[in-house]
């Protein structure tokens, strides 16, 4: 059985040691804040078996995300695979057996396993599994025919492993997938410093070549491939080829790039998603998605299942907008493609560069291949011949582009008649069209999209002439229009925009004939009076806007009551409550329709007098908009809207408290100057975001924070912390929520309750109280000690901290940070107060807290703990201190006091440390009102702390000594000082020493047999 037992060592050992990492480049810029989530998610000690997708565009570093984590993580597991370029192999003969083959020598360590078919290597496959927790990275997958070969057999992988796929594609095997990872872009600081290390073999530029190496990593975008690529090309050449490379760089894509950007265009499946995506690259970025499906799907694509293929492969993207956006280098791979097709610009299915279509149009050589066209003037030089008036660019250039569908015109005057024009248009932008009507001989029967921005147009069209297929158009900035046009002339139109038409005085009442219109803008046309009283046949009709129509009349709104098919309604900056018209605005407002989803009625002159006493006709509002008006305090009407969702009160500076909020999504209070206290209605209390900017006034915010002066304070925390003579605390300077700059205005000393916590900052380096533990340091390491009731009810924190004369830029949520580190759970809690004290240069400042602990928080004894002071570098921490106390302690306080003073404060009592903490990850407790994350990255990572990292840190402080805490009230600890380390380095070296003389035994016998 020894000899036996001795094998089984030799070979676990031997296992681990013949599993190697994978080779992973140097200079690994950002990838520890790529990486945190993933390596959280592999070492949570789930049983589930996992599937974790990394997504992105090629090139953006899935690959290398996946190596790196692999490296960290593959000896936590039995047995490990990493399976690179899937997708290129498994189009070789017999390729996904070689994958399957490659997986069993991996997982069974070296042992080769003969496979004659796909179906006899998932039997192979389901065997070796099912025994052992693996770790299966499949690199590159691009299709589900791959996964299947793989991950057929899920439901047999051993307990608690897991398998991480990387691919182009978002929605690969949705079903199948527990997590989603997207691979975002390196920001401009990480670009810059990636591409000095393949341009410079350094991690800044040099001096001479700064300019045009944030030009270079501008175009880049972030993307890590574009970086290496570009970087390693320049390395070592004079700044005149900088300077070239560039300018190249800005007309022809680098090959290298393009060819490794293009296998996601030629994944796509037919040429109805290819020519999608070269419609979008070449005219349509930043466009709205149901504006490029209309214009499309008139093209006869079938565009949103194409542009659903399309983010699928991570070529477009939709922002919150519902805008197609796309990546510059993206882009620059689908214009390319296009170039490609011909050397001559006239041969090519799309034209977009300046000179090109310039060149096509004088000289008349355009041809049937063409389908798209862009000529934008007002970028050409002013010293070119459109403005010397040698050439002139006629109607009949565009005679033989039969295939034209696609066309994009700004600050172009043609000359001639339009007949002979081409026929197929199904989008025609004209910025600055010339004429003050579209030409009766114009062939736009086909058009679905029209947009005339910035033109003289006076009318549309011109006698009787039809556009029966247009869906949207676009009139705004059309200083010359008068009277809308006779909208029977496009009875299709679902979209009509006439933005900022400042001399339009009436809306043709034909209006009333499009059955089909969804959407209205009128915004700015500050000359309309009355809208046409047709507008109430629009059933259809969904979002109306008439902000800044500051003379429509009040007939105009409250005719809106019986449009029951309206959702958004905005109306900003019409003075519905100006005090020369006492009643109109509550009229109005009582007559808006029950259909109305978003409101929107900033600046309009509203005060608390303006609303009417309930908003019963508003039931399905989910947003609203009151920004920017004389409002003192919240309407009583708004308290009855229980289904609201975001709620503005931009930029109201008369605005003093909102008492009664009801549920609320999102809350912008930004710039409310005025405003001293936010409070809800009972239970309607929700955690949301709020925008909460230049409130310096805010004291008191439910569930967030109070603020109050120090001698208003409850007797019973005034005693806990040892505090005395309040009325002699000097005035100090106080750091204010998103305050970006602190003023030499001092203020009375404030209490701060917060979370569970009260926090007080006064001048000073003489410490009140008793602390069992004091260090000049920045981080005290101490043992529970054992209590006869075995929890810790709270946590007294002090530091005395300086200001040192250099200064930095500050860094969110603030230059102060409590942390509690249970090492011996894995658990942290992370306090930045609201509010904190910010010393003069040479100043000593005092923060003092008091943390209630909740029996959630787990300070158990025995448990090791580790509390540290994070500030920012410019402030210097000269002494530090905690105390543990014990609930009896604090509830003879309480039974002490309370006959004295009133009870303590409720948003200290009600707030449990834990209990009503943001989780920001497992284990880790974000205290501060704010749960985002800090943006800087480098600080955000010290503050949650690496383990290893604050061990190290650790060891290095002098003076910084590991103990068993004591407690107020002479109570006997019995704490376990750190005995535990030293039994557990004792067993490392026993079992490490009985194992080599076993092997060492083993050997021996070996030798002799």
């Amino acid at each position: 059985y020894e000899s036996k037992f001795i094998e089984k060592i030799i070979k676990v050992i031997g296992d681990k040691l013949s599993r190697t990492p994978l080779s992973v480049a140097p200079n690994m810029i950002g990838m520890q804040s790529r990486v945190e989530n993933i390596n959280l998610w592999l070492q949570q000690g789930s049983t589930d078996v996992g599937i974790l997708v990394i997504y992105g565009i090629s090139g953006i570093g899935k690959t290398t995300i996946a190596k790196y984590v692999y490296n960290s993580n593959f000896r936590r597991f039995k047995g490990s695979s990493f399976l690179e370029n899937i997708k290129e192999i498994s189009q070789q003969p017999n390729g996904l057996v070689q994958i399957q083959t490659q997986l069993l020598y991996d997982i069974l360590n070296g042992r080769k396993v003969k496979i004659h078919s796909v179906s006899q290597g998932v039997t192979e496959i389901e065997d070796a599994i099912s025994s052992k927790r693996v770790l299966l990275v499949l690199d590159d997958v691009d299709h589900e025919d791959q996964l299947d070969a793989l991950l057929r057999m899920k439901d047999h992988f051993c307990p608690g492993s897991k398998i991480i796929i990387t691919t182009r594609r978002a929605r690969l095997k949705t079903h199948l997938v527990t997590e989603v990872h997207a691979v975002e872009s390196l920001d401009q600081n990480e670009s810059l410093e990636l591409f000095s290390w393949h341009a410079f073999g350094q991690n800044h530029p040099v001096e001479d070549h700064i300019e045009y190496s944030k030009k270079i990593v501008d175009h880049c975008q972030g993307l890590p491939l574009a970086l290496k690529v570009l970087g390693s090309s320049l390395l070592g050449v004079s700044i005149d080829v900088w300077k070239s490379a560039f300018e190249k760089l800005e007309a022809i894509p680098n090959g290298e790039i393009i060819n490794k950007l293009r296998v996601s265009y030629d994944s796509l499946q037919d040429d109805n998603d290819q020519n999608v995506f070269l419609h979008i690259s070449c005219f349509l970025i930043g466009k709205d998605k149901d504006y490029i499906v209309k214009i499309l799907d008139g093209c006869e694509f079938f565009t949103n299942i194409a542009i659903q293929n399309l983010i699928d492969r991570c070529l477009v993207t939709i922002d919150s907008c519902d805008k197609v956006q796309m990546h510059d280098l993206i882009r620059g791979m689908g214009r390319e493609i296009v170039r490609l097709e011909s050397k001559e610009p006239w041969k090519r299915s799309r034209v977009w560069r300046l000179k090109d279509s310039f060149k096509i149009l004088t000289e008349k050589n355009g041809t049937g291949t063409i389908e798209g066209l862009a000529l934008d003037m007002h970028m050409h030089p002013t010293n070119s011949p459109i403005y010397s008036n040698e050439k002139v660019l006629e109607t009949n250039a565009f005679g033989r582009m039969r295939e034209l569908k696609l066309l994009h015109l700004s600050h172009v005057q043609l000359d001639g008649c339009y007949a002979e024009f081409c026929t197929e248009l199904r989008w025609l932008c004209w910025v600055k069209f010339p004429l003050d009507s579209i030409p009766s001989d114009f062939p736009l029967g086909s058009l679905i999209v029209l947009e005339m921005q910035y033109s003289n147009l006076r009318q549309v069209c011109q006698g009787t002439k039809c556009l029966p297929l247009l869906k949207i158009l676009d009139l705004r900035h059309c200083d010359s229009l008068t009277n809308a046009t006779d909208f029977s002339c496009c009875p299709s139109l679902e979209k009509l925009i006439l933005l900022d038409c400042e001399s339009l005085v009436e809306v043709n009442e034909s209006i009333g004939n499009l059955e089909r219109l969804v959407y209205l803008s009128l915004r700015d046309c500050k000359n309309l009076k009355m809208l046409p009283k047709n507008i109430l046949m629009l059933k259809l009709l969904e979002t109306l806007i008439v902000s800044g129509c500051t003379n429509l009349n009040e007939l105009s709104l409250e005719m809106l009551r019986n449009m029951e098919s309206l959702r958004v309604l905005e109306t900003d900056e019409i003075p519905i409550g100006d005090e020369l018209w006492p009643g109109r605005s509550s009229r109005i407002l009582s007559s808006l329709p029950c259909s109305l989803v978003y409101l929107s009625l900033q600046d309009c002159s509203l005060s608390d007098d303006s609303f009417p006493r309930d908003f019963n006709n508003l039931s399905s509002l989910q947003r609203l908009n009151l920004g920017n008006n004389p409002i003192r305090s919240l309407p009583n009407c708004i308290q009855g809207l229980r289904g609201l969702s975001e709620l503005s009160f931009w930029e109201c500076r008369r605005l003093k408290s909102l008492v009664g909020l009801p549920r609320v999504g999102n809350l912008n209070v930004e710039c409310c100057v005025l405003l001293k206290k936010i409070a809800y209605q009972s239970g309607q209390f929700r955690k949301h975001g709020t925008k909460c900017f230049y409130n310096d006034n805010l004291v008191e915010w439910e569930n967030n924070y109070k603020l109050e002066p120090i001698g208003r304070v409850d007797v019973e925390i005034i005693n806990l912390l040892g505090l005395c003579k309040l009325e002699s605390m000097a005035p100090i300077r106080i750091r204010k929520p998103y305050q970006s700059q602190i003023d030499d205005d001092r203020c009375p000393v404030q209490g701060l309750y917060e979370r569970g916590i009260f926090s007080t900052f006064f001048a000073g380096n003489e410490v009140p109280g008793q602390f069992s533990h004091k260090s000049t340091k920045s981080s005290i390491s101490f043992v529970v000690p054992l209590l006869p009731n075995h929890r810790i009810g709270g946590l007294k924190v002090f530091a005395v901290y300086t200001k040192q004369a250099n200064d930095s830029p500050w860094a969110l949520p603030g230059p102060l940070i409590t942390r509690v580190r249970n090492k011996s759970k894995g658990l942290k809690w992370i306090y930045a107060p609201s509010h904190c004290g910010i010393p003069a240069e040479g100043e000593d400042m005092i923060w003092l807290s008091h943390w209630k602990l909740e029996e959630e928080v787990h300070l158990d004894g025995g448990d090791e703990v580790l509390v540290s002071v994070i500030m920012e570098p410019w402030l210097q921490v000269k002494e530090f201190g905690i105390q543990l106390l014990q609930p009896l302690q604090e509830e003879s306080h309480n039974n002490m006091t309370s006959a004295q003073h009133k009870t303590i404060d409720p948003y200290y009592a009600a707030c449990a440390t834990s209990g009503d903490s943001d989780e920001y990850k497992p284990g880790v407790y974000l205290l501060s009102r704010r749960s985002v994350p800090i943006k800087d990255p480098i600080w955000f990572n010290k503050i949650l702390g690496d383990s290893d990292e604050e061990d190290k840190e650790e060891e290095q402080q002098d003076g910084h000594t590991i103990a068993a805490a004591k407690t107020d009230g002479n109570i006997n600890s019995r704490g376990l000082l750190c005995g535990w380390k030293v039994l557990l380095t004792a067993v490392c070296f026993f079992l490490t020493l009985l194992l080599s003389l076993l092997f060492f035994t083993f050997s021996q016998k070996e030798g002799i047999v």
